[in-house]
């Protein structure tokens, strides 16, 4: 960002690392962003490892379908699927090996304005996966944590120019309904409401501009920057969501209402300190492998309450 350039990366970063995590993965690895337009990918060869994290998306591998949050093995000839499901916008699907795709300064992130760095998937586009290989001790359905449902009441501090809203401004910003609109992308959400006029002339300098940051402009119309958030600006931000429920709040739709709740600045540094311990005590526990298929079938309990078939009157 010191250099103009916004920082992009996923749109929900506990997707991201929880996909990473449940292969075994380093953190911070290339995976690809799937939004509510879906993805197919046909297997041309070999097979690999696979993870799906994030919204609950309906997954499908061949014929049959799988939990929104899985890990499965994909092979040649074989199809996997993720299209828009029941709730959630964007979903993370991570593979075991090196994801192959170009670098800008020195990241696979994509800058979707531009295309710059690993790039924008379209229809006949081919990935490779280097030192591909299955994850068999990790497969099967995955636990949704608390923290990666949508969130409708996302937390803000107020400011850091509240000086330009009159208080009833603000009091209309924490006290009334917001919707979610369809006019939004990876750098911003426009969210339809209360009207949030500017109470007094603008002669604010440009500034850094933050992830999370609740921006109006001219039209009195908040919108949250996200990932690919300007990297200065000199409209007014009348508040700032915490970045502990950012990922929460990107998973919501057009049309889901939300409200925002206030905190003050040294609640939200406790309510952070909190999130990120208990998202990485459930990082950890979806990185344990599980055992192979063989493994688990000899410590499972098979034959529990079965009965003779005489007893049964077969």
């Amino acid at each position: 960002m010191r250099f103009g350039v916004p920082g992009s990366g996923p749109m929900d970063r506990g997707a991201h690392a929880a996909a990473l995590a449940a292969l075994g993965n380093p953190p911070g690895g290339a995976v690809v962003e799937v939004s509510l337009g879906g993805l197919v990918l046909d297997c041309t060869e070999g097979e690999v490892g696979f993870a799906v994290a994030g919204g609950g998306f309906a997954v499908s591998l061949g014929p049959g379908r799988r939990a929104s949050w899985t890990v499965g093995s994909l092979r040649a000839g074989q199809r996997l699927a993720l299209r828009a499901g029941d709730w959630g916008s964007w979903a993370c699907l991570a593979f075991a090996g090196d994801l192959v795709a170009p670098r800008w300064l020195g990241s696979m992130a994509t800058h979707a304005p531009s295309g710059l760095g690993g790039g924008l998937l379209r229809a006949g586009d081919r990935l490779e996966i280097a030192g591909a290989g299955c994850r068999l001790d990790r497969e099967g359905d995955l636990p949704i944590p608390g923290w990666a449902r949508p969130g409708p009441h996302p937390r803000v501090v107020i400011g850091p120019q509240e000086r330009f809203f009159a208080p009833g401004t603000l009091a209309a910003l924490v006290g009334r309904e917001f919707t979610v609109t369809g006019a939004g992308d990876r750098q911003g959400l426009r969210l339809s409401g209360p009207a949030l006029p500017v109470a007094a002339p603008l002669d604010m300098p440009s500034e850094p501009a933050l992830r999370g940051s609740v921006q109006v402009a001219g039209d009195r119309v908040p919108t949250v920057l996200l990932a690919d958030h300007q990297t200065t600006g000199g409209y007014p931000k009348i508040a700032t969501v915490l970045d502990c429920d950012l990922d929460r709040f990107v998973q919501l739709r057009s049309g889901d209402r939300l409200r925002f709740r206030p905190v003050a600045p040294d609640a939200a540094i406790h309510l952070a300190r909190a999130a990120t311990g208990q998202q990485a005590a459930d990082l950890l526990a979806l990185s344990a492998p599980r055992g192979t298929l063989d493994h688990r079938l000899r410590v499972m309990n098979l034959t529990g309450g079965v009965v003779s078939a005489q007893d049964s009157g077969l």
